[in-house]
């Protein structure tokens, strides 16, 4: 990524008049932020923009302006297509059935496939939203108030409250910058990371019970009859694993989330030093060398063996 590239892309956004924007399946804070934030902004600027995910808005999300905005399925033709916080095409699940792939791909992840026309991919930026909150004026295009909290909160929830390890003196600096807009962050942080609902914490509550170490690893597996127990209605794991990833001495976090359609969900964290990426990619996912996932076709008990082994053995290679 250059600053020409930069321009290509702020220039093609200037000269499309309908746009579609889309962002990942499961969306978390950063997917659902970066949305809103550059969706808003296109509008402000007298676009017909969509806003497109594949599943709904999480219910911790759902306070950001613009959410009743995004729809699960685009409709109409577009001058242009966006793709926001996604590490290669098959995030964006359903959402770009019938249409051709993203014109410009807007992106973190190290383990982007530059998948667009115009790819943008800064692997030193802690979040999409940061990135957006870098580019939108420097395209001129607005950043209001509620434009500021959408991206705000992205920033937020993809550092865990800029406690992760990529955040720089330039990523405050941009948050700083989102709050002179208005954006309000003891609310924001308070909302979209700390809140939990009722049935969240009993799901919480399955995974601790179940918990298990071996050296350096910990890990915990939450069942589908967990989840209709808990009377929790996500598919994900209510970010438990952010709560495994603070065990004293333990390198790597892993959650096994039972999904309805055959198949788990996997979700690793990792101290600084080691990349669990390498692990995630070789079961079709990705992510962040700290902070990876991957959803695994199988049974609970496969996934579990299959995946702890090819843990361990990354730990073996990197002699932790």
């Amino acid at each position: 990524m250059d600053d020409q590239m930069l321009d290509v892309v702020g220039e093609k956004l200037a000269q499309a008049e309908q746009i579609l924007v889309v962002t990942h399946i499961r969306p978390d804070g950063d997917a659902v932020g970066s949305l809103l934030g550059l969706g808003l902004s296109l509008q402000n600027a007298g676009k017909q923009v969509q806003m497109v995910m594949d599943d709904g808005v999480p219910q911790s999300l759902r306070h950001l302006s613009g959410c009743e905005q995004i729809r699960r399925t685009p409709d109409g033709a577009f001058d242009l297509i966006v793709a926001l916080d996604c590490s290669d095409i098959g995030r964006v699940g359903n959402a770009l059935n019938g249409y051709h792939s993203p014109d410009v791909n807007i992106d973190h992840h190290v383990t982007n496939e530059f998948f667009g026309s115009y790819n943008l991919v800064d692997l030193s930026a802690s979040a999409t939203a940061e990135m957006l909150a870098e580019y939108l004026p420097r395209w001129h295009f607005p950043i209001t108030k509620e434009i500021a909290s959408a991206l705000l909160t992205g920033m937020i929830t993809d550092t865990l409250g800029f406690r992760t390890s990529n955040v720089s003196s330039k990523t405050l600096r941009l948050a700083a910058d989102l709050i002179d807009h208005g954006a309000e962050i003891s609310e924001l942080t308070m909302r979209s990371l700390i809140e939990r609902s009722f049935e969240a914490l009993r799901f919480w509550g399955a995974g601790l019970k179940q918990m298990e170490r071996e050296g350096p690893i910990v890990w915990t597996i939450l069942t589908q009859e967990d989840r209709i127990n808990a009377g929790y209605s996500g598919r994900d794991d209510a970010d438990l694993i952010s709560v495994l990833s603070t065990v004293r001495d333990a390198s790597v976090a892993i959650i096994f989330v039972e999904q309805p359609n055959g198949s788990v969900k996997v979700s690793w964290r990792a101290q600084p030093g080691i990349d669990v990426t390498r692990v995630a990619m070789r079961f079709g996912g990705g992510g962040h060398p700290a902070a990876a996932g991957a959803e695994v076709p199988g049974k609970l008990e496969e996934v579990f063996t299959k995946v702890l082994k090819e843990t361990q053995e990354l730990l073996v290679n990197q002699h932790v």
